[in-house]
């Protein structure tokens, strides 16, 4: 998961793209990058960090130009990080192009050794960013075969990306001395929206980043389809995949986006409600509601469907947890020791609202289940009598392969585990899921057009077609040697108290 944005104007964009990536940064904290463009140029900064950290006054007036891209990033598959895995991506020829992408490939080693024994092109990192980025470069180079580059050109080249391609893909890339290209995997698995305001065009992640800098959101761009935004700010689509059908993934909705973006015309807001609303049903076949006291939302995303849960079951709703907002998101933080480290650094409870009464906690998902534990234990603690726990979610059994950061069945509570396994795992008195098909409908009932979801992390089943339990073991095998590498990086990076 990332934040991505690209804008074409006829102003300089550095304060704009910056803005936009505040607005992305619940996307990605591990690192962020801008490029622009002038007269042919590129220039960028790129490092390790939040946004506010990572670009500086100096940085801001090294980045001239009418036109460029940013990202805010976290590592996917447990890799650990580089700063040179930063994006944009950078290649040459033909023409100059400059890549942001949200996502995950599911063949970028295939992909790789295409690249180095057939296409002759060279894969400097493990980012699978810079593997589409060459694939995408190759494709336009052939397509063009040395001549001046016409919008036909591009679209031909998006579409035999999409042939070669497997996975999930949001992407925005530029093209020195030409314009700006947008496009997005035949499934739609990650979000992509177009925006416009009197001096600019802008593509982005979510709505949030077009609203919260000034901009009309214009439409989404649909699953397969590519954008060109030229120089002078006219917009070229076209629709490049044979049979597109829209599969967003439904952890957006549950977890990962702000809740004021609106998402292949559903609101994030009432997909959330939606979910409150329907795990009040569950609620109700488990503990009677005379039984709770009050209900408690986890911060953050699970705030509207616990105020839901609350109105239907006629309960107090009650904030029980303060968050520290200087602390990141626990779920996007590499390591389960950081994770464990950060949690009550993040919450801290106030104690008035557990003592001596039965509390029913709401969370947005249960993945790991370490955080959870926690925070059932900080309740005890706070003087709660028992401690009921609800998931606006289905359980998280299964890995996910297109750009969440839970590929290894073995970090996941659910996986091979009945409810009241991971209940007492927890610490809980009880514990209710919401259910999968409840879940779909919740969502898919706020936009009849949706064919469906990939809801892989709950159901097990890859819309893309191409995952097997052996492409499983080696996500598996490649997050924990990731894991491993960053531990041992992390040792040798810690001061000798000797010295």
């Amino acid at each position: 998961m990332c934040g991505i944005v690209g804008v074409v104007s006829n102003a300089p964009v550095n304060q704009l793209i910056y803005d936009a990536l505040l607005l992305l940064q619940h996307r990605g904290q591990d690192a962020a990058g801008i490029v622009t463009q002038q007269e042919r140029k590129f220039f960028m900064h790129k490092a390790k960090g939040m946004v506010r950290d990572v670009f500086r006054t100096r940085n801001m007036r090294s980045l001239p130009g009418n036109c460029g891209l940013g990202q805010v990033r976290y590592p996917t598959a447990g890799n650990a990080f580089s700063e040179e895995e930063a994006q944009p991506f950078y290649v040459n020829a033909p023409f100059g192009i400059v890549l942001v992408h949200n996502g995950n490939l599911t063949n970028a080693q295939a992909l790789k050794s295409e690249l180095f024994l057939t296409d002759h092109r060279h894969i400097n990192t493990d980012s699978d960013s810079e593997v589409l980025l060459n694939v995408l470069a190759h494709e336009i180079d052939r397509t063009t075969r040395g001549s001046e580059l016409n919008v036909q050109d591009l679209f031909n080249a998006v579409r035999n990306v999409h042939k070669r391609v497997k996975g999930s893909y949001a992407v925005i890339a530029l093209i020195a001395g030409h314009g700006l290209l947008a496009f997005r995997d035949p499934f739609g698995i990650r979000p992509l929206c177009l925006g416009h305001s009197d001096d600019n065009i802008v593509v982005a992640s979510e709505s949030v980043a077009l609203e919260g800098t000034s901009h009309q959101f214009t439409r989404n761009v649909e699953p397969g389809e590519a954008v060109f935004v030229d120089l002078q700010g006219k917009v070229h689509a076209q629709q490049c995949a044979d049979a597109p059908r829209l599969n967003p993934c439904i952890f957006e909705y549950v977890y990962l986006a702000r809740p004021d973006s609106v998402m292949d015309n559903i609101s994030v807001y009432q997909a959330r409600l939606n979910l409150g609303e329907s795990l009040a049903k569950r609620v109700i076949s488990t503990v009677p509601p005379n039984e709770i006291d009050v209900v408690i939302p986890i911060p953050e995303s699970s705030r509207p469907s616990a105020a839901q849960l609350a109105q239907l079951l006629g309960l107090p709703y009650r904030e029980g947890f303060v968050k520290n907002r200087y602390v990141g998101r626990t779920f996007i933080m590499p390591g389960q020791s950081v994770r464990k480290k950060s949690v009550r650094q993040k919450l801290n409870v106030i104690a008035s609202e557990f003592k001596g009464r039965n509390v029913l906690l709401v969370d947005d998902s249960i993945v790991r289940g370490t955080t959870s534990k926690e925070i059932v234990q900080m309740a005890r603690d706070a003087g709660a009598r028992k401690v009921y726990m609800a998931s606006a979610a289905p359980p998280v059994r299964f890995p996910n392969v297109y750009g969440i950061d839970m590929p290894t069945s073995s970090e996941l509570v659910a996986h091979n585990r009945s409810i009241e396994e991971i209940r007492q795992i927890i610490g809980c008195d009880a514990l209710i899921y919401q259910d999968v098909d409840a879940m779909k409908k919740a969502v898919g009932s706020l936009n009849n057009k949706i064919s469906g979801f990939d809801a892989s992390c709950f159901d097990g089943v890859y819309v893309t077609g191409d995952i097997n339990s052996d492409d499983i073991e080696r996500l598996n095998a490649s997050r924990i040697a990731g894991e491993e590498s960053h531990e041992d990086s992390s040792r040798l990076a810690l001061p000798n108290p000797a010295e």
